[in-house]
């Protein structure tokens, strides 16, 4: 006779899901990359965070560079509302920005200006697959990497293009393409194509957190971006500027929030902010129910790792406006693929929901996709957070690796590392989650399995791949993420996730 789980479980067990996981009473009937309407539950109770906000200002010619001659826009210094996260966006998603970013921003508390700091540019391969709803939305736009600097309230930037035989522009533009930036002036033109068009820079505020328990409510698409004359912001829906207007909040958890928490209901009450960790037997008696149908080898010797500790999408205060009400399914999780979030590493523990938060606003309201497009993210101290909505056990179908997001998770690293090293506590982090999701759908952290590319720079559409059951972010994708010292220890990610199945 088993012995009871943890209470957690509680006697929402009763909707339990069968594997392939399906995604609960919220998204009941969806198949494959189909949608699910978000479900709507009683109004609970809450407190409400402080909304947050993004000011897009468009990039200016500066004139060539002296010493090579190259095209260069960007934004004298300027003060500008508080703001903690910096990335640039352009019009046309498949046009890649050949250059360099750089920017240096102002210490809100001390006035201090920092040093310049590079934005990494190369970002098109974190985006949702060709032919996918979310891609074809007509919303989606180009976008470097999001950098975290910390509250601030003035910047100055410069992109640089590239010059010499490895600058080429894109195939299909010439001399007398789309310009770079707006109000381009003379000479631009021979210059235009290595830039893309339409660069803006976003200046994202996060905002602050609910209190513990709460959740930000809904606001009907009503967007909190805002600015004045020319650098007005734009809805975070549809891209259009005007005047702005903050986001409604109340003390009433929204049918977003309560949509994305129920999600979870199997592992957790409506509205939790945290889903505690198990113990293995607790993991494996709950792997029982959420399962449904097992073999009986599974039954006798199931291979999950115990369930790790993992902050909500409540916990780390998620504006459920910003995204899609619909949640998209994949059919399973045999692989994850690991990355970094490329956003610096200057961040303390304390401040990575909001760091989250940030990311979260950039992918929907600056790129345009239908929400965070990680299914889960780590912090430096090692703790888990849930990443797209749909809920943690279930196969979310994410934005995270441009041609192998079917059937897989996406988890980012929250960092740059690149030449820094991720400390320990995150490869572990990354270890126990990938052990525990991995192991709901019998996929063996230390193996390697087969995935159809549905298309990229590495892989052409319809190409059977060999990869790791737990793979970086290059292995599918021409890329440098997740950055070299973080793929070099995703060996030992995969024999730890091992052993933690028991395996």
């Amino acid at each position: 006779m088993r012995r009871p789980f943890a209470s957690s479980i509680g006697v929402t067990c009763a909707a339990a899901l069968a594997l392939p996981l399906a995604p609960s009473a919220v998204a009941a009937d969806a198949g494959p990359g189909r949608t699910a309407p978000a479900a709507t539950r009683a109004a609970v109770t809450t407190g409400a965070g402080t909304p947050g906000s993004t000011q897009s200002l468009p990039l200016r010619p500066l004139g060539p560079d002296r010493a090579s001659d190259a095209a260069v826009f960007g934004l004298a210094p300027r003060s500008v509302r508080h703001f903690s996260l910096v990335g640039v966006i352009w019009d046309d998603p498949g046009t890649e920005l050949h250059g360099r970013v750089q920017v240096r921003v102002r210490a809100a508390d001390t006035g201090a200006w920092s040093g310049w700091q590079d934005v990494e540019t190369h970002n098109a391969d974190h985006a949702a697959d060709p032919g996918t709803a979310e891609r074809a939305s007509g919303r989606v736009r180009g976008a470097t990497a999001p950098l975290w600097v910390g509250e601030s309230n003035g910047v100055e930037i410069r992109v640089r293009a590239e010059t010499g035989p490895d600058a080429e522009p894109e195939a299909g533009s010439g001399p007398t393409g789309s310009t770079a930036g707006e109000g381009a002036g003379e000479g631009s033109e021979e210059s235009a194509p290595l830039l893309p068009s339409g660069m803006r820079l976003e200046l994202v505020d996060p905002g602050e957190a609910a209190p513990p328990g709460g959740s930000p409510a809904e606001s009907s698409g009503e967007s909190s971006e805002e600015g004045s004359g020319e650098d007005a912001g734009r809805n975070p829906v549809d891209g259009s500027t005007g005047p702005a207007a903050d986001a409604p909040r109340t003390g009433v958890m929204s049918a977003g929030a309560a949509a994305a928490s129920a999600a979870n209901a199997p592992l957790v009450p409506l509205g939790a902010t945290g889903i505690p960790a198990l113990t293995r037997a607790e993991t494996e008696e709950e792997y029982h129910v959420l399962r449904g149908t097992e073999t009986a080898g599974q039954r006798a010797n199931p291979h999950i790792g115990p369930r790790p500790g993992i902050v909500t999408r409540s916990g780390w205060g998620a504006d459920e406006s910003l995204r899609e009400k619909e949640f998209v399914y994949t059919d399973k999780v045999g692989a994850a693929f690991v990355h970094h979030s490329a956003s610096g590493n200057t961040y303390t523990c304390a401040e990575a929901p909001s760091v989250i938060r940030g990311i979260y606003r950039y992918h929907t309201g600056s790129m345009g996709w239908r929400d965070i497009g990680y299914n889960f993210l780590v912090d430096k101290c090692g703790k888990i957070y849930e990443g797209r909505a749909g809920g943690v056990a279930n196969p979310v179908l994410g934005a995270h690796t441009l041609g192998f997001n079917s059937g897989t998770m996406g988890v980012a690293v929250l960092g740059t590392f690149d030449t820094t090293g991720p400390p320990t506590a995150a490869v572990t982090g990354v270890a126990q989650l990938t052990a525990w999701k991995l192991g709901l759908h019998d996929a063996d952290p230390s193996a390697k399995t087969y995935l159809t590319s549905d298309g990229g720079n590495l892989y052409a559409k319809g190409t059977k791949v060999r990869l790791n059951v737990i793979s970086g972010h290059r292995d599918g994708f021409n890329t440098v993420c997740p950055g070299g010292k973080l793929y070099d220890r995703l060996g030992t990610v995969r024999s730890a996730a091992a052993g933690y199945q028991g395996r």
